[in-house]
């Protein structure tokens, strides 16, 4: 029997979120990068993530230290003219919010202004001050420990976190920090399940893992592993429930194949002309060049 469980259906907001926290309820987050997805996630999960994995999944970057606030414009703004009923949160990119307060909160507005209802960056106890300064301007801020992927060359890969007492102590106490300061939430990525226990323990505010063991207040993973389309290596913490990635090869390939053999299109997927044009255009002669 299929376990389709819908989401409710209005509108999610980040007090729903804290409340979910405190009665138990698990969050549901996966991403999208454009319309289509975004049509397909918003009545299922509760919040959506515009994330800058775009850079890996959709624009052939190795990592995603690439993406650019213009490119993430492009895509929160695809996703937010569907008007999805989720939480429509939009992850800040690479040195959007490293250099100073007046650059991050320039570029976090402007997530806000083409639809999103909240923002994600990475880092602890370092982006404290970014986290105020954008919580003092009424911009949302969920953060991001753990496996944070544009750390990936410090990391020295993308590698679990957090294995040791000191770096275990210090995520800790990075996520209280990020807490006072004012996130709404807190994603978990990459890090031992024990670790991220005592963190979603510890915390008023949701925690949202990704490899981060099955205690957080929720759960995200990106709506192409979801469905099984990307092709290759997946990592150890994503479940496909769907092999996508051949389904839509194979049905590529029989189209393929009836435009060789001429089976498409038919009569059905064809047009037809009035008889009396019929006839007009049967008569028709190429005129002689003047």
């Amino acid at each position: 029997m299929s376990r389709t469980l819908e989401a409710p259906v209005e509108r999610v907001t980040i007090p729903m979120l804290q409340r979910w926290k405190q009665d138990g309820r698990r969050v549901v987050t996966t991403t999208a990068y454009d319309a289509v997805t975004a049509r397909v996630a918003s009545p299922v999960v509760d919040v959506i993530l515009v994330g800058d994995s775009v850079g890996n999944v959709c624009l052939g970057f190795d990592n995603t230290l690439p993406v650019s606030v213009a490119m993430m414009n492009h895509h929160l703004e695809a996703v937010a003219r569907t008007r999805p009923r989720a939480m429509l949160v939009a992850d800040m990119p690479f040195l959007s919010f490293h250099l100073n307060a007046e650059d991050t909160i320039r570029n976090a507005g402007g997530f806000l202004q083409r639809g999103a209802d909240a923002v994600k960056l990475e880092g602890g106890t370092k982006r404290i001050e970014m986290v105020r300064a954008l919580v003092n301007c009424e911009i949302p801020v969920m953060g991001h420990l753990g496996l944070t992927p544009q750390s990936v060359n410090v990391m020295g890969g993308f590698k679990v976190q957090a294995r040791k007492a000191d770096d275990a102590l210090r995520l800790l106490d990075d996520a209280r920090r990020l807490q006072e300061a004012g996130c709404f939430a807190l994603v978990l990525e990459g890090i031992p399940a024990e670790l991220a226990a005592r963190a979603t323990e510890a915390l008023t505010i949701p925690t949202i893992g990704i490899g981060a063991g099955p205690a957080c207040s929720g759960q995200v993973l990106v709506l192409h592993d979801v469905l099984g389309l990307i092709e290759g290596h997946r990592p150890k913490f994503v479940r496909a429930y769907l092999d996508g990635f051949k389904l839509l090869r194979e049905a590529l390939s029989h189209w393929a194949a009836d435009v060789r053999d001429g089976a498409f299109p038919t009569a059905q997927e064809s047009y037809r002309l009035p008889e009396s044009v019929g006839h007009a255009i049967a008569k028709w002669t190429p005129s002689k060049p003047t």
